[in-house]
């Protein structure tokens, strides 16, 4: 048997993280003397301190390891491939944090500020179309938008629905709250095509927005800022529409985003 300082050792984990992976249940010394509370754990015990370490490595959480150790090898592997897309969308958000950071470095060396960004939106009037869609409403967090296209996307192929390209998403709520929030996905469908509802064409204040969607906030500030100073008012829920993303293979800073706002005049 190994003491728990041998084995903290072998297994590179502290003896304080091992009491408590024991508390929890994840794993237990094979010996505990009852006279001193001295903890020994067995050689056999190695691959599974070790087994605990990769799935560590991985991201889960020790209550998810706790899940895992019980689980088959099918189980596994679908959280595995779960895991590995979490962990790839973080790398995405601080490969785009780390573009961000770099864009503030050249503005601050050339300007003097980091805000000069807003004065570059373009602002203007126009009047929309009609967009006949098929659409998902829901109480969601932004970062279940992948969920909720996909169940769209589902429908699609399962009622052989032809789309006209336009992937939007509509913002009901009159307070923002990124974890739970009332917002409508849409995919706009071609004439002659089954749809939910058609997106009645209104004269609306739209911007483009160019880049991660962690600023699109800008956009929205520098059109809210724009009806207000040319004798307008918000008149319905502001949407974005997708023009170009992640999915066209293109980089960050080339993604396209369109912001509208239905406005009247006041």
């Amino acid at each position: 048997m190994l003491s728990i300082g041998q084995f903290s050792k072998i297994c590179m984990v502290t003896v304080k993280a091992l009491r408590h992976y024991d508390r929890m249940g994840l794993i237990h010394p094979c010996y505990v003397n009852k006279e001193n509370g001295y903890r020994y754990y067995s050689e056999e015990q190695i691959a599974d301190m070790l087994y605990i370490n990769k799935l560590k490595r991985c991201g889960f959480s020790l209550s998810d390891i706790k899940d895992i150790k019980s689980s088959d090898t099918d189980l596994l592997i679908a959280r595995l491939k779960k895991q590995r897309g979490v962990l790839s969308e973080e790398i995405s958000k601080q490969r785009e944090a780390v573009s961000e950071i770099d864009a503030y470095i050249a503005a601050l060396e050339r300007t003097g500020t980091i805000m000069q960004n807003e004065n570059n939106y373009r602002v203007e009037i126009t009047t929309t179309a009609d967009i006949m869609v098929i659409s998902n409403r829901q109480n969601m967090s932004v970062d279940d938008f992948g969920k909720y296209y996909s169940m769209l996307y589902k429908r699609c192929w399962e009622e052989d629905l032809i789309l006209n390209g336009i992937c939007m998403a509509i913002y009901h709520d009159k307070e923002f709250d990124p974890e739970n929030s009332d917002i409508e996905l849409a995919l706009g469908v071609k004439e002659g095509e089954k749809y939910d509802k058609i997106i009645s064409g209104t004269e609306c204040a739209v911007t483009t927005h160019y880049g991660g969607y962690s600023r699109l906030s800008e956009a929205y500030g520098a059109v809210t800022k724009w009806i207000f100073d040319n004798g307008y008012e918000i008149a319905g829920a502001p949407y974005e529409i997708y023009v170009k993303t992640q999915f066209d293979k293109i980089p960050v800073d080339e993604w396209e985003t369109r912001v509208y706002f239905p406005v009247r005049k006041k």
